[in-house]
Formats: structure tokens, sequence, C-alpha cells
């Protein structure tokens, strides 16, 4: 095996962080539409946001704690990125002949525009600590749970940390961005769908981890365990000691 968390030593990693950030850009930024399925409400981002948490299992599962902590944290920085670059954008004028036949000044553009891709500071402070809090929890009981079982039961690690991760994040992103707005049983209601249609969607994609893990795994030689490793997830020193 090759010694872990090894930046130059991987040749796969940088794709799966790049995968890692645009899913979450995107869950970000289509995140402001609420959508019913047979019955429940759901924020758009289902659609691709559990994919966030595949990636992370992956990474955290295959390089261990310090460079899922890593991808999380490019993560936010991307995210931040575009929603400075949607928030400038807004802020600019509209040429005057912006979407021509489609509204009937510039201004009603603009305000379209704000529409669909504005962010609120409560929406933008929902996702942002929705974020950061459920997926350093589901790399931190993904990384303890693979050293407590000896890295066996991949299924019940993956499953348990995203029953933690996804549960957190989805009580916090719905409760900043929607309390107020939507009756208290509908929250509720919201937060309990969101988290066990994350779950389920986890739990189904599971053959698809196990074959992604293994082949990475394969091709890497390394299989991180976080025996003595650092959790703190603002630590940006030496990465942590972790083996093989």
């Amino acid at each position: 095996m090759n010694p872990p968390n090894r930046a130059h030593s991987s040749s796969w990693f940088p794709v799966f962080l790049g995968l890692f950030a645009t899913t979450l850009t995107v869950s970000n930024i289509i995140a402001v539409k609420l959508i019913g399925v047979y019955g429940l409400v759901l924020p758009a981002a289902v659609i691709l946001f559990p994919l966030t948490y595949i990636l992370g299992d992956v990474l955290t599962e295959v390089y261990g704690f310090a460079r899922a902590r890593l991808a999380i944290w490019t993560g936010f920085g991307c995210n931040l990125i575009g929603v400075a670059a949607i928030w400038i954008a807004g802020l600019l004028p509209a040429a005057a002949g912006w979407t021509a036949g489609l509204y009937e000044s510039p201004a009603q553009a603009s305000l379209a525009y704000q529409a669909i891709l504005g962010f609120t500071p409560r929406l933008l402070a929902a996702s942002f600590c929705a974020y950061l809090v459920g997926e350093f929890l589901n790399a931190y009981v993904m990384a303890r749970l693979k050293v407590r079982t000896g890295g066996r039961f991949l299924w019940l690690r993956t499953i348990s940390s995203t029953l933690v991760g996804e549960g957190a994040d989805s009580a916090i992103f719905i409760s900043i961005a929607f309390f107020g707005i939507l009756p208290i049983s509908v929250l509720g209601s919201a937060i309990v769908s969101q988290w066990l249609v994350k779950s389920a969607y986890e739990a189904l994609a599971t053959p698809l981890t196990y074959t992604v893990v293994n082949s990475l795994k394969r091709a890497e030689g390394i299989d991180v365990f976080d025996r003595e490793t650092d959790f703190n997830p603002v630590r940006f020193g030496p990465r942590s000691n972790s083996s093989t």
C-alpha cells in the first residue's frame, strides 16, 4: 500500500473532489424551489444533493477524514464563489436588449433573475450551516465506525453516517430557511420527508458505493483508517496521522 494522505500519489482524488464541489454548488442553486412529490414537500436540491453524501462517504472511506475535510472546505469555498458571482451579476445593470420578447423591460427580466437566482441572507445562512454540520458529522461517523468495525460492514457505515449527517442537515436547513414562513406542521413534515428521502437515496445507492469504493482502493493502493486522526473540522495544518 502507498502511504496515505499524499496528494501527489493520488490520481483520482481531484476527480472526486471536482464532482463533490460541483454537485454541492448546483444543489444550492436549485434549492430555492420547493417541489411536491407524492404529497411530500421537498427542496429541489433533493435531486442532486444526496450525491454529496455518497461522494463524501467514498472520500472518507478511501482517503480518510483529513482528505474528506479538505473536500468539504473546498466545496464550501466553491459554493461561496458561486453565490458571490450570482449576487454581483444581479447588481449589475441589465443591457437594453436583454431577453427581448420575453419580458416587457430589462427591469422585469432582472426581477425574474433575482427570483430564481437571488439568495436571501437567511437562505444562505441555512444552506452554509446545514452543509458544514451535516457533512462533517457524516465524515466523522464514517471514519470512527470504520475503525470500530475494522473496515467491515461498509453498508452499515454509509447508511449510519448518512442518517446522522442528513438528519442534522435537513433539520438545520429547513428550520433556518423556512421557520415563520411554513406552518410548524409543514415544517416538521418537510424535515422528516427530506431526511427520509435523502437517506433512502443513500441506501439505494449502496451497491454503487461498494463498486466505486472497491475500485478506487485498488486503483489508488490505499485504504485509510483514522486511528490517530485529529477530527477538528477547522484544522488546516499538517494532515492527520492515519494508517492503512
